[in-house]
């Protein structure tokens, strides 16, 4: 199974970027071990910018139409990172050829995006930057590889 996060916008550089791209490389060479596929960002624009139809359409065209798709999204339900990894595992041994977070773009995720959402997963009820939303979902993936593989990375 590969593990894809599509998101709405482009990083250029900065702090985020390079964090993103440190846990996605990360989570792919230790999920390879696990059957994992491949781990990638990949970024999707909406034009007009801010046009939440436009956006739906980049994050749908980006999407295996086969995956299952994750809306990280404020209302969505709080998973552990050991839930994470669970499901994660749960998916790739039922053949799930995919498995896709979804994150929307500065106005928040279309109606249509929420719809076709399979599930939908919070950092908590706050409301937190895009740039660092990349870095905590790259982040739990790691993590959940890592559960996964029993390394010391993840401590309970």
């Amino acid at each position: 199974m590969r593990i894809q996060i599509a998101v709405v916008g482009r990083l250029r550089d900065g702090p985020e970027a390079a964090l993103s791209a440190d846990y996605v490389a990360r989570a792919a060479a230790a999920g390879k071990q696990l059957g994992f596929k491949g781990v990638e960002l990949t970024e999707v624009e909406g034009k007009p910018a801010g046009d939440q139809r436009a956006e739906a359409a980049a994050l749908y065209r980006a999407t295996p139409d086969d995956a299952r798709k994750i809306l990280l999204d404020e209302r969505g339900a709080e998973w552990t990172s050991r839930q994470l990894a669970e499901k994660l595992a749960r998916w790739r041994d039922d053949g799930i050829p995919c498995a896709t977070f979804w994150i929307g773009g500065a106005d928040g995720a279309s109606q249509s995006v929420k719809d076709n959402a399979d599930e939908k997963l919070a950092f908590g009820r706050q409301t937190w930057p895009h740039r660092l939303v990349r870095v905590m979902i790259a982040e739990q993936v790691y993590r959940a590889v890592t559960i996964l593989c029993g390394t010391p990375y993840h401590r309970d």
